[in-house]
């Protein structure tokens, strides 16, 4: 009788032992599961690229993606359907006044900045124009280059397609949210938009400031400021956009906080540059200003 009891407590053992081991393996898996929301800007180029480059060193953890637009990433957020919201924007007043009314905190990180160079063929005469200038520019209303002190030629627009991030950005950031001209070409990649620059001396578009450096085409400068890592840095370059991570307060998972350090870390910053992003520790006077 004390053997069977033996046996049977040692298999209770074993089993307590073994449901543990489940428990364990399950909480791991969870942990291992990152959930990122929102952001076009950041989603459509720049994270599979951080993702891709993370999981090769970390090939354990599953890291899924959704960019549906800032506003979308914190309202998951806030309802617990992801771990991280992406954002190009800070998050309003609104969204912040909901979070307190949760009892909740978030906390935001700036990951680097987005920067568009607007750029024209090397044969251009044209240096700079204002901001008002190109939003008539890639709307329409100026449809010729001797209006901007160029030659007598009509103005060839190109610029990205629709379901791109920048599309919507660069209408919000130098369009007023107006329409493209029907006019405009559109392209699928920053690159197709340089080359058909390099070829068309009456063509201009825009692409991410590191093609804007590297190509044969020229960066006009807005409102007198050159697009440069500097100038976006300094916020005095227009169309720019600080790309942050927002979470909840100690709702953290170590997986999480793991991923969020390699973004903000040597290598994933170097991700973010050789995206055509800006790093957010690049050179800048107001280093300190970065929070």
């Amino acid at each position: 009788m004390n053997g069977l009891l033996g046996v049977l407590q040692c298999q209770k053992r074993l089993l307590a032992a073994y449901l543990l081991m489940v428990g364990g393996a399950g909480a791991a898996t969870e942990e291992a599961r990152i959930v990122i929301k929102g952001s076009n800007t950041f989603g459509e180029e720049l994270a599979p690229k951080l993702i891709a480059h993370y999981r090769e060193g970390h090939p354990d953890v599953t890291i899924e993606l959704e960019a549906k637009g800032s506003e979308s990433g914190l309202a998951a957020l806030l309802d617990g359907k992801c771990d991280i919201a992406s954002a190009s924007r800070w998050a309003n007043e609104d969204e912040q006044r909901l979070v307190r009314s949760r009892g909740l905190r978030l906390k935001g990180r700036l990951l680097g900045y987005y920067g568009i160079a607007v750029i024209v063929n090397r044969q251009s005469v044209v240096e700079g124009l204002s901001d008002a200038q190109i939003r008539d520019v890639f709307t329409g209303t100026v449809r010729t280059w001797a209006s901007l002190g160029g030659r007598d030629a009509p103005i060839h627009l190109y610029i990205r397609d629709p379901v791109s991030g920048t599309y919507l950005g660069f209408q919000e950031m130098a369009m007023e949210r107006m329409p493209y001209a029907s006019s405009a070409k559109r392209f699928q990649r920053y690159s197709d938009i340089a080359d058909a620059v390099v070829k068309d001396p009456d063509g201009i578009g825009y692409v991410s400031m590191e093609l804007a450096q590297n190509r044969e085409v020229k960066a006009l400068s807005v409102n007198r400021v050159s697009p440069s890592f500097y100038s976006v840095n300094e916020g005095d370059y227009p169309y720019s956009r600080g790309l942050r991570f927002y979470t909840l307060e100690g709702r953290e998972s170590r997986a999480v906080q793991d991923f969020i350090a390699y973004v903000l870390s040597k290598d994933g910053q170097n991700v973010i540059k050789e995206a055509g992003f800006v790093g957010c520790f690049e050179p800048t006077r107001r280093w300190w200003e970065l929070d």
